[in-house]
C-alpha cells in the first residue's frame, strides 16, 4: 500500500507516493552504501602491514593513504555545500557504488599490473572510492530521512549502526582472509569488497531516488551561512566526530603501547570492540531512543570521562573497558548532530547535510593528527623521562598518555555546546 511522505523536504509530484516494497530496497541500497564507507574507511589501515612487508611503504606514506582518504571526502563535502544545485542529486545517489567499485578495481588491480608504481595505484585507488565515500556521506542521510517513517531520528540512528557493524564485520573478514590466504594474496581481498558497492548498484538500479532540495545558486548557501544555529551544529559535529575518530584510530595502538597488551589483542579490543559499542550504542537508539538533546549531553559526558579513566588508569584491564566504553558513548555523536540540525533547518536540504559532513569530516582528521603531536612532543621532550620514570612508565607511554588527555577535550567542549544547543530549543 502506498504511504505518503510527511518530511519538510520537496519532492516532485510523482513521488509524492511509493510503494512500500520500493522503499525497502532503497533503505537497502543505503544500508549497503554505509557498509560500502566501512570498507573504504578501514581497508588501507589493516593492510598496513602487508604494504610495509611486501612493498617497503614507509610509514609515514602510509599514514598519507589515511589523509588523501579524509582531505578527499572534506573536498567532496565542501563542493555539496556550495555548488549542489549543480548536480542531478537522484543520478549521483546511483552514481555513487559505482564510483566506489572503480575505485576498489584500481586499487586492487594496479599494483599487480604495474609493480612499478604500486604507491600510485594504491594513493589512485584510495582517492576514487573515498570520493564515493565522500559523496554518500553527504547524499544517504538526507535520502533516509526524506522517507516516511514514525519516527525519523531512530530511522537516522539505524542507518548509522549499520556503518558501526560494517566496521566490525569488515575487520573481522579482512583479517580472516588475510590469515588464511596469506597477506601476498590481498588484492583478491578488494575485490572481493568489491562486491559490497556492487550490491549497493543492483539496489539503486531499481529504485526510485526521492527529489531534494539544494540551494538554487551559491548565493543561497552563502546567505545560509549567516545563521548562527547551523554554525553550532557545524561545531557541535566537529567536536562529536573528533571525539568518536580520534578514540577509534589510536584505541589499538594506545592498548597496545600504553597499556602493554599484545599487539593481536589491541587491534581486537581497539577496534573491533570498538565498533561493537559503537554499534550498540546506535542500534539501541534506533530501537528506543527519544529526546536526542539528552543523549547528546550524557553521551559527550560518558565519553569525557572514558577518556580521563583511560589516559590515567594504571589498571590494563580498567583502561581497555574505558576505550571500549567510548565507542558506546560517542555512539550519537555524529547522526544525533545531524538529527538536530536536520529538525532545526527544514530547508536547505542537501546543503545542510552537507556541512554537517564536512564538520564531522575536518573532526576526524584534526582530532587524531593532534593526539599524535601532542604524543610526539612530550615523547621528545628531554624532561618526559624523567616524569616517566617518576610515574614507573615509559616515555612513549608517558606521551600516549597525554595524547589522550588532549583527546578528551573534544567531548568537555561537546558537553557545553550540545547543552546550549538543548537549553536554547526549550526557549
Amino acid at each position: 500500500m502506498p504511504i505518503c511522505y510527511n518530511m519538510p523536504i520537496n519532492f516532485p509530484e510523482k513521488v509524492i507516493f511509493m510503494e512500500t516494497s520500493k522503499i525497502k530496497r532503497l533503505k537497502w541500497a543505503c544500508y549497503s552504501t554505509n557498509v560500502t564507507m566501512s570498507a573504504v574507511g578501514n581497508l588501507s589501515p589493516v593492510l598496513f602491514l602487508t604494504f610495509r612487508t611486501l612493498y617497503g611503504i614507509s610509514y609515514s606514506m602510509l599514514g598519507l593513504l589515511v589523509l588523501i582518504n579524509f582531505v578527499t571526502q572534506l573536498i567532496i563535502d565542501l563542493i555539496f555545500s556550495f555548488f549542489s544545485h549543480k548536480f542531478n542529486i537522484s543520478k549521483t545517489v546511483k552514481a555513487i557504488p559505482v564510483i566506489a567499485v572503480a575505485g576498489f578495481v584500481i586499487y586492487a588491480l594496479f599494483p599487480v599490473i604495474m609493480p612499478n608504481h604500486v604507491y600510485f595505484g594504491l594513493a589512485l585507488g584510495t582517492t576514487i572510492f573515498s570520493a564515493a565515500a565522500g559523496l554518500g556521506e553527504v547524499l544517504i542521510s538526507p535520502v533516509i530521512a526524506a522517507l516516511p517513517a514514525d519516527d525519523p531520528d531512530r530511522e537516522m540512528s539505524k542507518l548509522h549502526s549499520v556503518y558501526a557493524w560494517g566496521v566490525v564485520a569488515i575487520v573481522i573478514f579482512c583479517t580472516a582472509f588475510l590469515f588464511v590466504a596469506g597477506s601476498e594474496n590481498w588484492p583478491f581481498l578488494a575485490l572481493i569488497l568489491m562486491l559490497i558497492p556492487l550490491t549497493s548498484a543492483f539496489l539503486f538500479a531499481g529504485s526510485e531516488v526521492p527529489r531534494m532540495e539544494t540551494p538554487k545558486k551559491a548565493s543561497g548557501a552563502l546567505k545560509m551561512l549567516k545563521n548562527k544555529t547551523l554554525w553550532l551544529c557545524v561545531i557541535a559535529i566537529f567536536l562529536g566526530g573528533s571525539a568518536e575518530c580520534t578514540m577509534a584510530q589510536w584505541a589499538s595502538g594506545y592498548i597496545e603501547k600504553a597499556l602493554d597488551i599484545p599487539k593481536v589483542w589491541g587491534d581486537l579490543f581497539g577496534v573491533a570492540l570498538f565498533a561493537v559499542m559503537l554499534g550498540t550504542g546506535r542500534t539501541l537508539y534506533s530501537k528506543i531512543g527519544k529526546n536526542i538533546g539528552r543523549v547528546l549531553t550524557f553521551g559527550a559526558l560518558g565519553a569525557t570521562i572514558c577518556y580521563f579513566i583511560a589516559a590515567v588508569s594504571d589498571v590494563a584491564f580498567v583502561g581497555l573497558i574505558a576505550c571500549a566504553l567510548t565507542g558506546f558513548c560517542t555512539s550519537m555523536l555524529w547522526p544525533g548532530n545531524l538529527v538536530v540540525a536536520s529538525s532545526r533547518f527544514t530547508q536547505g536540504g542537501v546543503f545542510i547535510y552537507a556541512m554537517m559532513a564536512a564538520g564531522g569530516d575536518l573532526g576526524a582528521s584534526v582530532g587524531p593528527q593532534l593526539v599524535g603531536i601532542i604524543t610526539d612532543t612530550v615523547i621528545s621532550d628531554p624532561n618526559a623521562a624523567h616524569l616517566a620514570e617518576q610515574l614507573s612508565i615509559t616515555t612513549e607511554q608517558l606521551g600516549m598518555k597525554a595524547g589522550m588527555l588532549c583527546g578528551m577535550l573534544f567531548p568537555l567542549a561537546a558537553i557545553f555546546v550540545n547543552l546550549y544547543m538543548w537549553k536554547s530549543k526549550d526557549k
